[in-house]
């Protein structure tokens, strides 16, 4: 069941209309993804799969940006490496959300980034405002887009397409990603619950069997495909956690600097 009291980081409100609003509520730090965040995360779409009362969902962020990707800040409790128990819970996010039933509706207000573009676009519409930015920034943070970005980002642009964003970090403008397909709607800011409540309300109030069966197939062949994609991905971006372009990623993005990639490179 999707009990609001269970979540710390991200707002449940649970609609008359069975549209469950979930908002990633960290908007002091751009609802960038902390240790809590991942967690419920995991946990999210499988408590509104169990929800009997719950017909379709939104998922946006509170404040200025959807989210920010990974917390590095120092109080941040960012996962340090993606071993062991985040391991697991990175492959959970995307699975889970690939394995519910219930449609899924992102409404992606300002900044969409790292994980957090992983999680709006893999929702089955794609809502995004004016303002909206997408972008796979792993890179910048010298680590790999191991935790879901080398899936959903071919199969919606294109495998060569793809391959350039995630390996330069490049964003993306809501106009731009509505033109090349990471969205599917394109409304100015002050629209954008609307429209998502709106896609979300005529899911939830339609024929929820056969929406599901309209679904599902795609989702088991992204399934199919994240089993292969994702245990590499991830192990290549655990791989680069300590590394020293990470590390010199991490300080810079601390103090507030451009990151220098090269300087290790150029001792000794």
């Amino acid at each position: 069941m999707l009990d609001p009291a269970a979540y710390k980081t991200i707002a449940i409100e649970k609609r008359s209309d069975g549209v469950a609003v979930c908002t990633l509520n960290r908007p002091e730090r751009l609802n960038s993804v902390n240790a809590t965040m991942h967690r419920e995360l995991a946990t999210l779409t499988r408590d509104i799969q169990a929800d009997r009362e719950v017909r379709a969902a939104v998922i946006t962020g509170a404040g200025r940006a959807f989210c920010a990707g990974g917390d590095f800040s120092p109080s941040g409790e960012v996962m340090g490496s993606t071993t062991g128990g985040m391991l697991e819970e990175a492959r959970r996010i995307v699975d889970h959300i690939l394995e519910c039933n219930k449609p899924l509706v992102s409404a992606v207000n300002g900044y969409a980034m790292g994980l957090g573009a992983t999680v709006a676009l893999l929702c089955d519409v794609v809502v995004a405002g004016r303002s909206a930015v997408f972008a796979d920034t792993h890179v910048k943070m010298g680590i790999g887009a191991g935790d879901g970005g080398q899936l959903i980002w071919p199969l919606l642009i294109g495998v060569n397409r793809a391959k350039y964003f995630l390996m330069s970090g490049e964003r993306v403008s809501g106009e731009e990603a509505e033109r090349i397909g990471l969205a599917s709607f394109l409304v100015e800011d002050d629209q954008l619950m609307d429209k998502a409540l709106s896609v979300a309300g005529a899911l939830a109030a339609g024929p929820l069997q056969a929406i599901t069966a309209s679904k599902m197939a795609i989702n088991h062949w992204m399934r199919s495909i994240s089993s292969t994609v994702m245990p590499l991905s991830l192990q290549l971006e655990d791989a680069c956690f300590g590394s020293p372009d990470q590390k010199e990623a991490v300080a810079a993005f601390n103090e507030k600097r451009t990151p220098n990639f090269g300087a290790h490179r150029n001792k000794g």
